[in-house]
């Protein structure tokens, strides 16, 4: 259940005191005082751009996150960018040249509107980063094995991706298996991103409800679920980004 882990988000799941508390502990495990950059996620594509540590306190508290989005940019220093997932992709890009990063949550709906390519137009607008310059970290979500959707979707995927049938695996009678891992690595690609500089946590959290939360799964037999954060920074040292996924 959430509430006996490290539950990151979720207030209407968990308590507020519970999630803050972990909050604190998860900020503590970072040397030195950083702040955290989150929003209320939208299944969208709308980008927050954070400019220091005071502009990204409102996450830290469950009243504050009252800005909507699904992605967050920024180049402050001590400042992690974090969005929340159970099932959903994270994925992390850091830019070692500009120092600029970007935490994004990608679901089948901010997939299906390319929410990636909303977070590196604007990192390229704020900070000047170029695609073939940032490095990618997607992070463990319901992979190819286990995420199933109906013909809505599966007509929409095919409708809007060229490659859908390579994103779709059939199952029952109009549902499938889709790839929202391989559709956000073949998004990032076809923006410039260099695929050498793409890693792929090779987990799916529906399998491996032992390490990570799954709506999809824990929330039919549960009633409750907890949330990873998935978070990336950059120190004021050297600039290099620097990421975590903490359940």
């Amino acid at each position: 259940m959430p509430e006996n882990a490290l539950n990151l988000a979720g207030f209407h799941e968990d308590a507020a005191e519970n999630i803050l508390e972990n909050r604190r502990r998860f900020l503590k495990l970072f040397p030195g005082e950083w702040a955290l950059a989150g929003c209320w996620q939208m299944h969208g594509v709308d980008v927050r751009a954070v400019k220091d540590r005071d502009d990204a306190k409102p996450a830290e508290d469950g009243t504050g996150e009252t800005i909507y989005c699904d992605a967050i940019v920024s180049n402050a220093p001590h400042v992690l960018a974090g969005v929340k997932t159970a099932d959903c992709v994270p994925l992390l890009i850091g830019d070692q040249r500009t120092g600029a990063f970007a935490a994004v949550h990608a679901g089948w709906r901010g997939t299906f509107a390319g929410v990636v390519f909303y977070a590196l137009e604007r990192m390229g607008h704020e900070y000047g980063a170029r695609p073939e310059d940032v490095t990618v970290a997607i992070g463990p979500a319901a992979a190819a094995c286990c995420y199933e959707v109906g013909g809505e979707v599966i007509e929409g995927f095919k409708e809007r991706f060229a490659d859908a049938d390579s994103l779709l695996t059939p199952t029952r009678d109009g549902h499938a298996c889709i790839d929202l891992l391989k559709a956000n690595r073949d998004q990032l690609i076809s923006s410039g991103v260099d695929p050498k500089r793409i890693y792929t946590a090779p987990l799916c959290t529906m399998c491996r409800t032992d390490l990570f939360f799954s709506y999809r799964r824990e929330k039919k037999t549960l009633g409750k679920v907890g949330r990873l954060m998935s978070v990336v920074g950059r120190t004021t040292d050297d600039g290099r980004p620097a990421s975590e996924d903490i359940e």
